[in-house]
């Protein structure tokens, strides 16, 4: 019985976790070294990128395919869950995942993007977006209440074939820019059109980042939002990351 529970649990953990994205060979200080053995034998199939000590004792962070477990040394117990600090209300795991997820701008390939300037273009985002995405599109119509902005906009069809077919048009159209903010922001069908495109690299790109839906937002300073944000929230991020 305890055999087939492990094997169910490391099953889900596999499927949770998106192990076949997972990185290359995991870097694990020697001090928990004990500690990734013991768990990997316990989920066999599961491999432990990362682990590191929380600020509640005898409690380990174990960072699997991007997604963050606690453990005890033994790997006797696992959690899945947020890790809080109620004393100063700080949700620790959030903390944490917005760390792993940052990245440098220069990482992004920005050169596949379709660029959209307003004002000075001083403030910059990258958004990896699909042409069918409603968040996405409540982003534009946000951004339209925004001015001194360069966005980099990554197409990334993730919603079907529709979403790819669009995206083809969007980027292969003779303005890309405009084409894409009349879709997104007025509703505007892109025409057809067809030409040699980065659609494919630019899946593999948000893949390497983990990226499992859109909008998924860079600010300047490699932090990352997932989904759409209000008006004010976004004028505070942008200035956030120039600062």
């Amino acid at each position: 019985m305890m055999l087939h529970l492990r094997s169910v649990l490391a099953l889900a953990l596999l499927s949770l976790c998106g192990l076949a994205q997972a990185a290359g060979p995991a870097k694990i200080d020697t001090r928990f070294e004990a500690t990734r053995q013991a768990f990997e034998a316990v989920f066999p199939g599961v491999t432990v990128d990362g682990i590191r000590a929380t600020p509640f004792p005898n409690l380990l962070e174990v960072e699997v395919g991007g997604t963050l477990l606690y453990t005890d040394p033994q790997a006797n117990f696992v959690m899945q869950g947020s890790l809080l600090d109620s004393k100063n209300r700080i949700d620790l795991t959030e903390r944490r995942m917005q760390e792993l997820s940052r990245v440098s701008l220069n990482d992004l390939p920005l050169d596949k993007a379709i660029k959209l300037v307003k004002g000075d273009g001083s403030r910059q985002m990258v958004v990896f977006e699909d042409p069918n995405c409603g968040y996405c599109k409540r982003l534009h119509t946000t951004l339209q209440e925004i001015d001194n902005i360069t966005v980099y906009s990554l197409m990334f069809p993730i919603l079907g074939p529709d979403s790819r077919r669009k995206a083809e048009d969007i980027w292969c159209a003779q303005n890309p820019a405009k084409t894409l903010s009349d879709w997104m922001g007025g509703g505007a069908r892109p025409e057809k059109a067809s030409c040699e495109h980065p659609l494919d690299q630019i899946l593999a790109a948000g893949q390497k980042l983990r990226i499992q839906g859109t909008p998924a937002i860079y600010f300047a300073d490699g932090s990352r939002v997932d989904g759409w944000l209000p008006v004010d929230q976004l004028q505070s991020r942008l200035q956030a990351a120039v600062q």
